[in-house]
């Protein structure tokens, strides 16, 4: 993954944590501060979208699709600090890479050609990535025996849904190359993915 990409993931997910933090100290099943909290989501949408009005093209797309995670993660954690289950926790960190996808996909439209396809590509594994882990960590949470076997399997899968989102940012990235060189490059890429 470019250098580049990466700290666009990496502010994109600061952008959401920060905003919630606070958020995830509740008592589980307390209804008024997690009325509050959604009220204060809605908000700090409503003055985040007000910002992004002075802003023009893609940035103001981007901003805007920031504004909406935020609000979006805002609302999952506080669901999740009311709910206080493994489930409601799953759907706040599925919420949190939804909304860091979907600015990772805004800023791939600043880019053109194949740079724009592998900036894609990343953004779209880092999800897959972010629903696997998210998934595992939910089945983990319950400690019995059958969850012990179905943590083991969705890891299992979260291995492969992983090892298949990189697979195809590499052979995005051959897409560059031309002739042997871009041969040699999707053959070298199914070898490390083992894919035949």
């Amino acid at each position: 993954m470019s250098k580049t990409l990466i700290a666009l993931f990496a502010a994109a997910g600061l952008c959401f944590a920060g905003a919630t933090t606070a958020q995830t100290t509740t008592t589980p099943h307390d209804k008024a501060a997690r009325d509050q909290q959604v009220k204060s989501a809605e908000a700090t949408y409503k003055a985040d979208k007000d910002a992004c009005k002075s802003l023009s093209g893609n940035a103001k797309d981007i901003c805007m699709q920031e504004a909406k995670g935020k609000e979006k993660v805002a609302k999952a954690e506080a669901k999740a600090a009311y709910d206080g289950t493994p489930k409601a926790r799953e759907n706040a960190r599925l919420a949190r890479a939804e909304a860091t996808y979907d600015v990772a996909k805004e800023k791939c439209d600043d880019m053109t050609g194949n740079q724009k396809d592998v900036c894609q590509k990343e953004a779209k594994a880092t999800y897959t990535k972010a629903k696997a882990d998210a998934k595992v960590d939910r089945i983990a949470a319950d400690t019995s025996q059958t969850a012990v076997k179905k943590t083991t399997e969705a890891k299992k899968d979260a291995i492969e849904d992983k090892r298949d989102a990189e697979y195809k940012v590499a052979v995005e990235k051959c897409d560059s190359l031309a002739g042997g060189a871009k041969d040699a490059c999707v053959r070298d890429a199914k070898a490390k993915y083992g894919k035949t």
